[in-house]
């Protein structure tokens, strides 16, 4: 047996564990080790958080400045989510020929390029052309980074690695709203210009610091290089008896033979990524299919709540509410973003505590009351003449309690979930559609907001998204089930009996207490 070699340096005498076990200095390096690698990935997504801050407060002053219309300030923010489909299109298969790693980097040059292009933009046209290089870049980082951060991380504390992606956005976020208001007192054509340049910042550290990040193991054993996958699982595994069983479970899913234990081996081609979009979409498994949708959904109903159009239009709520001077809009912007910020931090140490579904259900059902009062809160200002102190409180409240509700389910949740349900060599192109349903939606909600405000009414528009994610809380009741502690290689035994997903969990805790049984 292939454990064999490994039982002299786990055992003092039969039966008996030794200290080296449950040696803490090693777990605890292993974590840091880990941490750093999810860090380092996860600041990807500094980029889309920062280009969402920004152009919260930017484009007040490019509409100002380039004499542009609400229509063009719509297509100026919704579309480099159109554009970043591109990116996640391609980021699939380029991660599957190049790695993680260099994809990571290759997000980072596309996005640093976009930002200058952006910052020099001297009028509309040209900016627009900056912001589609830039929505290239972020369409690889948004798809690539849960995928790197998922395979890397051991079970035991994935949850908190793989929300990391999240915190990043909302770090991003919580900085694109302090540029606004740092740099708003400088002349008019110069502010935003700043605004957007120093968006290149993040991918100069990104670009050096992944050079000391390993490479995905899970790619490595897709690629036929057990040895240097064995390297990196040593590395981010507690023990190296882990190490091993999550080495023997990726060959298993990746179709190499557990006794296989050579530095390099064949792979067929299959498992290089050849012919997965087959049995993704044409020819999938009900397992597999029912991932698929919820896989894609969760990223659908995570956008069509509305939560776009709270943190890139938040001056324009508050302006709604009654505030009316830009550095009082922009301060009550940066509240949001310090809010926002401060509660995915929370999330993420909750997310293995407490588990995907409680977080993800809570979430929602806290956003659903607080879309709810918002439309009620703006509806009353709406249809009073003068100031009415009460609704104008009650809508700033609400506005903090919506990205709050967000940020402690919802927003975690949806990129841990779905980049940990995928079986091995569907992970990349499965993730990339999640990525593009993401960024659909998001630019329809971006690229909508003003004219839908104007059409049934600002609070009338917050009444609409109370209601979709109404439909996304019944649909994640019913159809997600709870993935918390499950090995990513568990997934495909969990999924595929859609609603009645519990007959399943309950088959895979039957499964393990015999294992259990047979061990004692």
């Amino acid at each position: 047996m292939e454990m064999a070699d490994r039982k002299p340096q786990n055992t003092e005498a039969s039966g008996q564990k030794t200290i080296a076990d449950f040696d803490p200095p090693k777990a605890a390096k292993t974590k840091k080790f880990a941490i750093a690698c999810a860090t380092l990935a996860s600041m990807t997504s500094i980029l889309l958080g920062y280009d969402i801050g920004v152009m919260s407060g930017a484009s007040l002053f490019i509409k100002e400045n380039l004499k542009i219309t609400d229509v063009q300030v719509e297509v100026l923010n919704g579309t480099l989510n159109l554009y970043s489909l591109i990116g996640s299109a391609l980021a699939g298969r380029t991660s599957d020929w190049i790695g993680r790693r260099y994809t990571i980097v290759l997000s980072g040059a596309i996005f640093f390029a976009g930002a200058l292009l952006m910052g020099f933009a001297p009028n509309y046209a040209f900016l627009m052309f900056g912001r589609f290089i830039a929505g290239v870049g972020v369409g690889y980082a948004l798809m690539i980074a849960p995928v790197y951060t998922a395979e890397i991380s051991p079970a035991s504390f994935r949850g908190l690695l793989t929300s990391f992606p999240e915190v990043f956005v909302n770090v991003g976020i919580l900085l694109g709203y302090v540029s606004n208001y740092a740099l708003s007192k400088l002349p008019i054509h110069l502010n935003w210009r700043i605004m957007l340049g120093l968006g290149a910042v993040p991918s100069l550290f990104l670009a050096v610091g992944v050079l000391a990040m390993p490479e995905s193991p899970r790619w490595l054993v897709m690629q036929g290089r057990l040895g240097d996958a064995r390297k990196v699982l040593n590395k981010t595994s507690c023990t190296h008896e882990e190490a091993q069983l999550r080495l023997d479970e990726i060959k298993e899913a990746a179709g190499i033979p557990k006794e296989s234990n050579e530095d390099i081996v064949q792979v067929s081609k299959k498992s290089k990524g050849e012919g997965v979009w087959k049995d993704l979409i044409v020819r999938p498994t009900p397992a597999v299919r029912h991932i698929l949708i919820v896989g894609v959904g969760i990223h659908f109903f995570q956008q069509i709540s509305g939560i776009d159009s709270v943190v890139l239009y938040s001056p324009r709520i508050f302006e709604k509410a009654g505030i009316t001077s830009y550095n009082d809009k922009l301060l009550a912007t940066v509240a949001v973003g310090v809010v926002k910020t401060i509660f995915i931090l929370v999330a993420t140490f909750m997310l293995d505590k407490f588990g995907r579904r409680p977080l993800l259900l809570t979430s929602v059902g806290g956003m659903i009351f607080s879309l709810t009062l918002l439309g009620v809160g703006l509806t009353v200002v709406d249809h009073s003449h003068g100031k009415v102190q009460w609704a104008v409180a009650l809508c700033i409240a609400m506005v903090m309690f919506n990205v709050a509700f967000f940020s402690i389910g919802l927003g975690p949740v949806t990129w841990v979930y779905s980049s940990e349900i995928y079986p091995l060599q569907l992970r990349a192109q499965g993730c990339a559609m999640g990525v593009a349903m993401n960024r659909v939606m998001s630019g329809v909600i971006s690229m909508t907001f003003i004219s839908l405000y104007k059409a049934i009414t600002i609070g009338g528009a917050f009444f609409l998204y109370a209601g979709t994610s109404s439909i996304a809380f019944i649909f994640f009741y019913t159809m997600l089930p709870e993935t918390q502690g499950r090995t990513l290689e568990d997934m495909e035994l969990l999924f595929g009996k859609y609603h009645k997903w519990r007959q399943a969990n309950a088959m895979l805790k039957k499964k393990e207490a015999a294992e259990k049984s047979q061990i004692a």
